[in-house]
């Protein structure tokens, strides 16, 4: 237990805060209705742990990606299930993290801008949770864009009573409560900031790699949307050498489970919060930035090997968490249930969102099916490789800008610097996974253009889209406080 311990302190604790928000946002739910007493009777509440990868694609060896190595993250998937459409509704951290926890679209409650706090958030599942008898493992930083409004959320108690809300780090390197408990981990050695690190940094993030599990630079694979240079190749090894590094922690986890006796009652949830944390990635709203690993281990509950191709939405999580608990799940939240007896029907549609990144203004919309993806540039005057100076810190970032400059970029690399964005993208996901090929003036998909196209609408309308109002509005009004990076 020591050595787990001394571990996770090796990581940076900032990281490790921000995995905090993400998973306790997922379960945070405001509780219409008390859970049936038979219900509560009849099934015991079982314990749950959030792993979440900070900044990553599903690059699991369990997907199908040859270039990983992540046994233990397989191990899970093995012995779960493993979903292959889980999207988030948001490509950044904060934004993401708020629908996690309340069950809301960002676009709808105020918090889709990146770094733009909310004033009055709905009450989280974290919440909601205590309420149902759980002890909360809530450790460090919150990053919901919004302050959570328990004032003990923030506190670091060394023993903290029945129901409140545990800040400790290293929660797990002591015993588990006798309770049910919810916990989470945040995989912070993955984030974008550690995939750009130097190579003293990047030693130390992946001291417990083994020979043979470091990435070859040469021998990745480059997607179509990136100049093939040495430092991009860098960039997606250093990447992978990460994955790796945070396998250990998952494996560090399963052995405390293990230890003590508590993985049969313990659902295990392993997902990334956003895609990847690289340019064009990370803040985008295609696949690669919203498209993330989803494992979910539940014994007694999810037959090993299961595989599930229905979508999942982040929104989904904190209604499921609430459900698990044998709780009431709150009207107000707008996902569903998509785990257990109280699974709902199938989702048809997934949606996303991008807005202000730090400085950079911006409002784009996305809405994806199984397997066509529908963007909507609502400011197609702006071009997409604005300038974001903590993105523009990415190596891959920096040639890419030389190399436009040097007027070098060919194909697919040079979309991305194109002067106007086109107003509507179409993608067939299947075909062209790297979506370089906007399919949106093609004829033969002008059928599945306005069905993309009248589900959008019906989104953007029914949610009450918040992006079509100005943010000096929104802070007028009292809704939001501007409190970007720079």
């Amino acid at each position: 237990m020591k050595e787990i311990a001394l571990n996770f302190q090796q990581n940076n604790w900032h990281w490790f805060s921000c995995g905090l928000i993400v998973l306790l946002l997922t379960a945070f739910g405001l509780s219409d209705s008390p859970a049936s007493p038979a219900r509560r009777s009849a099934k015991k509440q079982p314990n749950m742990i959030w792993l979440i990868l900070d900044d990553a694609s599903p690059t699991l060896g369990c997907y199908g990606d040859a270039q990983a190595i992540t046994p233990n993250m397989d191990l899970l998937a093995r012995e779960g299930a493993r979903f292959t459409r889980a999207f988030t509704h948001a490509p950044v951290c904060a934004p993401s993290r708020s629908g996690l926890v309340t069950g809301m679209y960002p676009t709808t409650i105020g918090s889709h801008h990146m770094r733009s706090k909310l004033i009055n958030p709905p009450e989280t599942f974290m919440s909601l949770l205590r309420k149902a008898g759980y002890y909360v493992a809530w450790p460090g930083k919150t990053d919901f864009n919004f302050d959570p409004a328990d004032p003990q959320a923030q506190t670091v108690n060394a023993d903290p009573p029945a129901g409140s809300f545990d800040g400790r780090m290293n929660w797990f390197s002591a015993a588990p409560p006798k309770q049910p408990f919810f916990a989470y981990l945040n995989l912070g050695v993955v984030h974008e900031g550690q995939v750009r690190a130097d190579a003293a940094q990047h030693a130390k993030n992946t001291a417990r790699l083994q020979r043979g599990e470091r990435h070859d630079p040469a021998r990745m694979r480059v997607p179509a949307y990136w100049p093939d240079t040495p430092e991009v190749r860098h960039d997606i090894a250093q990447y992978y050498d990460l994955m790796t590094a945070a396998d250990y922690q998952i494996g560090d986890v399963l052995a405390w489970l293990d230890k003590y006796g508590i993985a049969d009652n313990t659902v295990v949830i392993l997902f990334g919060d956003h895609g990847r944390g690289m340019p064009r990635e990370k803040r985008w709203v295609y696949d690669s930035g919203i498209h993330v690993p989803l494992v979910v281990r539940w014994p007694g509950e999810i037959k090993p090997r299961t595989v599930r191709d229905d979508l999942v939405a982040f929104i989904d999580f904190a209604p499921t968490m609430l459900s698990i608990a044998g709780a009431g799940v709150p009207t107000r939240m707008q996902g569903q249930v998509f785990l257990g007896d109280r699974r709902a029907k199938e989702r048809e549609y997934v949606y996303a969102a991008r807005d202000r990144m730090d400085e950079t203004f911006d409002r784009i919309r996305a809405v994806r099916d199984k397997q066509f993806e529908y963007v909507r540039n609502f400011h197609p005057e702006l071009p997409y490789a604005q300038r974001i100076p903590y993105n523009d810190e990415n190596p891959t970032m920096r040639v890419w800008r030389r190399l436009r400059e040097e007027g070098k970029l060919t194909g697919p690399p040079a979309l991305f610097f194109l002067p106007i964005k086109p107003r509507e993208e179409l993608y067939d996901t299947r075909a062209d996974p790297d979506e370089v090929h906007n399919l949106a003036t093609d004829l033969k998909y002008q059928k599945v253009l306005s069905r993309m196209r009248q589900a959008m609408d019906q989104w953007v309308k029914e949610t009450k889209d918040l992006g079509e109002i100005r943010e000096e509005e929104l802070v007028r009004r009292g809704i939001v406080r501007d409190v970007r990076r720079h």
